[in-house]
């Protein structure tokens, strides 16, 4: 496993083709010179506020900014409904159209940004495509991991991002030959999906990337915004997908209900007024560091969305609870009414879900919480006196007992510990590295690495606050 993972990362580092991709900084458009992006849309149809204008400048390169100040609720970008590329796979009217959606059909859901890449890539290789004006205004670069050289995504130091991108690495080569296969018999450029091109990893990478950074699901109500579920469509919004991300953003994107203007499928309106150089934004979502480096190559300082990830393993809960001062805890081996609250809680029986969190809008996972409150109290008649969502709940004080309290504290604090000695380097370490002058990629790793450690270094200083303030109140007699 790890020698094919290392030869996966070094594929798509390597692999440069006609189709090329490679990790930078500041990625170059794939024209050297491509059209005026603005100026085509309102060509064909579409609205353009006019003080709305691209910019190389923003904190994360390319974007809009607003040359002037404008109101709130004022229209600052309308599309056309067809301005947005999609993947429409109902479409077989020719053998190309047949092929590429056969090889879509081959693509697991998780990955649905390849299905519409698919669609991106064969727009990429036909030389009149309607979209060329949009398709060449895209970076031909992206900074997401799986460009990274291998030593750079090794530096992430977090098992399951690192777990993802090998993932993501090994289907794109595996796909790859998918493809070839799939095309070897096509003879004929006009029946070929990528007008005869050889696509190989790098180029299913690019287009992956173009559109996991930028796509938007187009939502059965009024708003669209990044991810969503998978009976959402997927669509490449052209201007739009240049608002750079905030989690207070400026601007919103609204889908149009029927009949309210046939002329427009989605629009961005000023949510808050915006003052004049400030950058247009939108809020990608409520996501952790590994999905904005997976999907969009970047990562939010104090992200306050950020989580670790750990496996409830009752060894290791029995390990950090003595480490917690908790004299004969009995995670290994619970009393059958705690084994069934545990079912309860989805962390035992047939088919459990074992990964808990730490970090993100509350400090510890509720099943995590929970699990660690009936553990170390032992009392089937005091745990009955309250239902699982109490016992979730971090804002529930103290619900079967001061002492009790403590102990679950400790014991989280404790597992912090060990999860934070699985990083080989400190924090202060990784920011000399950054100062000595690194490549962007190796600085993007360091980065991830470092907010990952903050998350486990800022729950263990908020459950410290919580022991202290609850030792304050401890009597002798509490439960």
């Amino acid at each position: 496993m790890a020698a094919n993972s290392k030869m996966a990362m070094a594929s798509l580092a390597a692999q440069i083709r006609p189709f090329t991709c490679l990790a930078a900084s500041q990625p170059s458009r794939l024209a050297p010179h491509p059209p005026d992006l603005v100026r085509w849309i309102k060509r064909e149809g579409g609205f353009v506020h006019h003080a709305v204008k691209l910019s190389q400048e923003t904190q994360f390169g390319i974007g809009l900014i607003s040359t002037e100040r404008i109101p709130q609720g004022t229209d600052l970008i309308s599309l056309p409904p067809h301005i947005p590329l999609r993947f429409e796979s109902d479409d077989a009217s020719s053998s190309s159209s047949s092929l590429l959606t056969a090889l879509a059909r081959r693509v697991p859901e998780e990955l649905w940004a390849m299905k519409l890449g698919l669609r991106l890539l064969q727009e990429r290789a036909n030389g009149d495509s309607f979209w060329w004006p949009y398709i060449s205004n895209l970076p031909e670069t992206y900074t997401v991991p799986i460009f990274f050289p291998g030593e750079d995504i090794k530096n992430l130091q977090y098992a399951p991002l690192l777990y993802q991108v090998n993932k993501r690495c090994r289907f794109l080569l595996e796909f790859e030959q998918e493809i070839r296969r799939t095309l070897e018999d096509v003879k004929a450029s006009s029946d070929h999906p990528f007008s005869g091109q050889d696509v190989n990893a790098s180029a299913l990478g690019w287009t992956m990337s173009a559109v996991s950074t930028r796509a938007f699901r187009l939502h059965g109500n009024k708003k669209l915004q990044g991810g969503g579920s998978s009976d959402h469509v997927p669509m490449m919004l052209p201007l739009i997908d240049m608002c750079n991300h905030s989690f207070k953003p400026n601007v919103r994107i609204i889908q149009e209900q029927n009949g309210a203007d046939s002329n427009t499928l989605v629009k961005v309106v000023a949510e808050t007024e915006v003052r004049e150089n400030d950058p247009l934004l939108l809020n990608y979502g409520c996501l952790s560091n590994d999905f904005f480096l997976l999907d969009y190559g970047f990562v939010i300082e104090s992200n306050p969305y950020d989580t670790i990830e750990l496996k409830y393993d009752e060894q290791l809960m029995d390990a950090a609870s003595m480490a917690a001062g908790v004299s004969s805890p009995k995670f290994s081996s619970p009393a059958p009414w705690q084994r069934q609250l545990l079912s309860q809680l989805n962390l035992a029986g047939e088919i459990p879900n074992l990964k808990v969190t730490i970090g993100g809008p509350e400090p510890v996972e509720g099943r995590l919480l929970a699990a660690i409150r009936i553990l170390l109290c032992g009392d089937l008649v005091e745990v009955e006196k309250h239902d699982l969502d109490t016992l979730k709940s971090l804002s529930s004080t103290a619900p079967l007992g001061i002492a009790n309290e403590m102990a679950v504290l400790r014991t989280v604090i404790a597992l912090c510990v060990i999860a934070l000695s699985h990083f080989p380097t400190k924090i202060m370490e990784d920011e000399a590295i950054i100062e000595q002058g690194v490549s962007a990629t190796a600085e993007l790793s360091i980065k991830y690495r470092i907010q990952k450690k903050s998350v486990i270094i800022d729950v263990m200083k908020d459950l410290t606050r919580r022991v202290k303030a609850l030792s304050s109140k401890e009597t002798p007699n509490a439960a």
